[in-house]
């Protein structure tokens, strides 16, 4: 799965304050996401984020 840094993806579960996007920070094994609700920034394996997305948006 080609996730870049920049992309917008929407995760199968939302967060709590309600918003499924998340930006994508940091690219590789790990990822860093930032919740576009509420700004709050998580670490997830690769694994387990290619698990749960559901739809990638590329920045142009």
């Amino acid at each position: 799965m080609d996730i870049q840094v920049g992309a917008v993806v929407r995760l199968k579960k939302q967060h709590p304050c309600g918003s499924k996007e998340w930006e994508v920070l940091r690219a590789g094994a790990d990822f860093r996401l930032k919740c576009m609700g509420c700004g709050h920034q998580i670490m997830i394996t690769r694994q387990a984020l290619e698990k749960s997305v559901r739809e990638i948006k590329q920045k142009p």
